[in-house]
């Protein structure tokens, strides 16, 4: 049987037409769902707000602000069977400020807590019942998240003299940098969580210094008579942690630890400061300030003063607070 070769050729054009135009017919509607995919896209993305470029140059690397609170008390008695002071009045002022850099691996941590408290009643007279300042600055280099090698400088002391009443005789005891504790350390920054710090350093040195001339002649605070200072070198360690119980309770402590490499190593002096805060509002407040400190140079007490006590202080208060 013969073919005619134009009728297979034209078999062949028509077969293909017919699969060309089926394929046709099957992607046709793809284009058009996709095309309706991109336009409905574009419109979401056009609808969505901008955002704002931020340079690198004005990201902030410092983070700065505070707490301020003011108790404020006033009692007045007139003809009261029952007795006490005619009038009495106290006052409390409480500033703590922070100042926290991070860049890299770099960290520099400093806090300043100032305490000042003041009272007078008719019967006493005015006396301070709180008065210190205690500036921290701590730079770190970070090994990994929870370790930094650090620097640490501690300054510690008061504005204003301060008296003893032993048997209701005034005696003068502290002033302005008399005394005054110096702390330069290097060591090791733990931080096993965001709130708590732990800082250990086995090399430490530390100055004792006394500059008012009488307190020097008298030899206070483990200095000897006519001396101003005295240098330790030694061991330290820092605690510092920080609780927010509830939007209304805030716990800090901070724990300083230090033994003196020269003179009676086995006796650590201890200082420890707690302040609990209970807010009501926006700026009422309650503040109970807690600190006790066992210093082994400090022979104001015990008998004949031969043995180191026990330094107690308890301020609670009610009053304004303000953060910034």
């Amino acid at each position: 049987m013969k073919f005619d070769r134009f009728a297979l050729m034209n078999f062949s054009v028509m077969r293909f037409s017919l699969l060309v135009a089926l394929f046709a017919m099957m992607a046709g509607p793809l284009p058009v769902a996709a095309q309706d995919a991109v336009i409905r896209r574009l419109q979401t993305e056009s609808l969505r707000p901008v955002k704002k470029y931020v340079p690198d140059s004005l990201i902030k690397k410092w983070k700065s602000g505070g707490n301020y609170t003011l108790t404020i008390g006033q009692g007045s008695l007139s003809n009261w069977a029952a007795g006490g002071d005619q009038f009495s009045f106290t006052v409390n002022i409480i500033l703590q400020l922070y100042s926290y850099y991070r860049k890299d691996r770099n960290s520099w941590d400093n806090t300043l807590d100032i305490f000042f408290g003041y009272i007078n009643t008719t019967s006493l007279g005015s006396r301070k019942n709180d008065d210190r300042f205690d500036l921290i600055s701590k730079y770190g280099y970070s090994l990994n998240k929870k370790l930094n090698l650090a620097t640490l400088f501690n300054i510690r002391s008061q504005f204003v003299r301060g008296y003893t009443y032993p048997n209701n005789v005034k005696r003068f005891a502290s002033t302005f940098m008399s005394p005054g504790y110096v702390i330069f350390s290097q060591g090791l920054d733990v931080k096993p969580k965001k709130n708590l710090s732990i800082f250990f350093s086995p090399l430490t040195a530390r100055w004792v210094i006394v500059t008012d001339p009488e307190l020097s002649r008298r030899g206070e605070y483990g200095v000897k008579p006519g001396t101003n200072s005295i240098s330790q070198l030694g061991a330290f360690g820092t605690l510092t942690y920080e609780k927010n119980f509830t939007k209304t309770f805030l716990y800090k402590t901070r724990v300083d630890l230090f033994t003196n490499y020269k003179t009676k190593p086995k006796n650590i002096d201890v200082f420890v400061t707690n302040v609990l805060t209970a807010k009501f509002g926006k700026t009422l407040a309650l503040n109970w300030n807690l600190d006790w400190i066992y210093d082994d140079d400090v022979r104001l007490f015990g008998p004949s003063k031969k043995s180191p006590g026990l330094q107690l202080k308890s301020i609670v208060g009610v009053g304004l607070q303000v953060k910034f």
